[in-house]
C-alpha cells in the first residue's frame, strides 16, 4: 500500500524514465538491508547452471549493470542485463519512455542506451572480483544487441558488431543472451528470419567458446524472440535452436501491437510508437511459450517472458512449459516487495 500511494502521488505524475532512474537509485540503496531477507524459493536446474528459484528480471531494468546484486537482494533469482551494444549509445531522444497505467503496461522506445560492452565489461570485472558482502551472488544473464549504426544489411558488419560484445562480456556472464526482437533499433528485427539468425547465432556461440577458458565449461547462448513473428515463424525459430545446439530460448520480447487495449485510443496514440510490455502481452506470450515447448521437447530450457503479474501468472507459463519466468513492468507498478510474493506464490 505504501508504493501503490507513493505510484500514485509521486512517479506516476513524473516522467517514466526519471521515475525509474530515482527509484533505482532508492534500490541500490536500500539493498543491503534487505538483502538478509532474501526470499528462499525452490531450485531450478537449468543450462546446466542453478538458480536459486524460477523468478528473474527481465533486460531492460539494469542496461549497464550498476544494482545486479541489490536487485538479486530484492528477491530476483537472476537478474539479465541489457541490452548492451558494442560501441556505447545515448538512445532515442526523449521522452521515450511511457506508462499506460489502465492497462498495467508500459510503451518504450529506448533504442539500446546503454554504455556500452567495454564500460559494462569493466563494471563486471570489478563486481567479480568484489562479490556480494554476504557471498551470495545473483546469477547473470548478458544480453547483447546491435549498435544503430551498423547497417542491418551488411551481414559481415551485424557478425562483428555482435562478435566484440560477446568477445568482451561472455566471461563475466552465466548465460548469454541475442537479443534479435527489439522494435526500437532499425531492422533489428529482420534478423530473426533464420536464414539471417543461423549465421549469426553460430558466430556468437563461435566467438563465446574462444575466449571461455577450458576449465569453465561452456556458457549458455539463448536468442530472445518477439511475441509478434508468426507461428511457422516461431516454430522455425526452434528448429533452429535444435540444429545449433542452443541452450535456451526467451519468449517473449516487447510488441508492436495495440490490439485490445483498454487505455483510450487518444492516449496510446499520443504515447506512440514502440515497444509495448505488461499485462496485454499476457495471452499472446503464453501461446508462444506453448508453441515453442511443443516443437522444442522437454530438453530445451525456455524463459517465459512477458505480462506476468501474479504469481498464477508465473505458474500458468511454468505449466505452459518455462523452466523459468522473468519480469519488468509488473515490478514497476507493483514495486520492491513484488518479487518476495512471486517467489513466495509459486513456493
Amino acid at each position: 500500500m505504501i508504493y501503490q500511494r507513493l505510484f500514485e502521488h509521486g512517479f506516476r505524475r513524473m516522467d517514466a524514465e526519471r521515475a525509474h532512474h530515482l527509484g533505482f537509485r532508492a534500490i541500490r540503496t536500500a539493498a543491503p538491508a534487505v538483502g538478509r531477507w532474501r526470499p528462499q524459493g525452490r531450485p531450478v536446474e537449468a543450462m546446466g547452471l542453478t538458480f536459486p528459484h524460477a523468478l528473474g528480471l527481465a533486460a531492460g531494468f539494469d542496461k549497464n549493470a550498476v544494482g545486479i546484486d541489490a536487485l538479486g537482494a530484492l528477491g530476483f533469482g537472476h537478474v539479465e542485463i541489457g541490452t548492451v551494444t558494442a560501441q556505447a549509445q545515448p538512445g532515442n531522444s526523449q521522452p521515450r519512455l511511457f506508462r499506460l497505467v489502465s492497462d498495467r503496461a508500459v510503451v518504450n522506445r529506448m533504442g539500446f542506451n546503454n554504455d556500452g560492452a567495454e564500460v559494462v565489461a569493466a563494471r563486471l570485472a570489478e563486481r567479480g572480483a568484489a562479490g556480494p558482502a554476504d557471498g551470495s551472488r545473483t546469477v547473470l544473464g548478458v544480453n547483447i544487441g546491435k549498435t544503430k549504426v551498423v547497417p542491418d544489411d551488411d551481414e559481415q558488419a551485424v557478425l562483428d558488431d555482435y562478435a566484440a560484445s560477446t568477445r568482451l562480456l561472455t566471461p563475466h556472464a552465466d548465460y548469454l543472451v541475442v537479443n534479435v526482437s527489439s522494435p526500437n533499433t532499425p531492422g533489428l528485427r529482420s534478423l530473426q528470419a533464420v536464414e539471417r539468425l543461423g549465421p549469426l547465432l553460430a558466430h556468437v556461440r563461435g566467438v563465446a567458446d574462444d575466449v571461455t577458458p577450458s576449465s569453465r565449461g561452456r556458457v549458455p547462448l539463448v536468442v530472445k524472440i518477439a511475441p509478434d513473428l508468426a507461428d511457422d515463424d516461431v516454430l522455425a525459430v526452434a528448429d533452429l535452436a535444435g540444429e545449433l545446439g542452443l541452450d535456451g530460448i526467451s519468449a517473449t520480447n516487447t510488441t508492436i501491437s495495440r490490439d485490445g487495449l483498454r487505455s483510450h485510443p487518444s492516449q496510446v496514440e499520443e504515447v506512440g510508437a514502440g515497444g509495448l510490455s505488461g499485462r496485454p502481452l499476457l495471452a499472446r506470450a503464453t501461446e508462444v511459450l506453448r508453441l515453442l515447448r511443443g516443437r522444442v521437447g522437454p530438453d530445451l530450457t525456455l524463459i517465459g517472458v512477458g505480462g506476468i503479474s501474479t504469481a498464477d501468472d508465473a505458474r500458468e507459463r511454468l505449466d505452459a512449459g518455462a523452466d523459468l519466468v522473468q519480469g519488468y513492468t509488473a515490478f514497476v507498478y507493483d514495486g520492491p516487495l513484488w518479487p518476495r510474493r512471486i517467489v513466495k506464490g509459486l513456493r
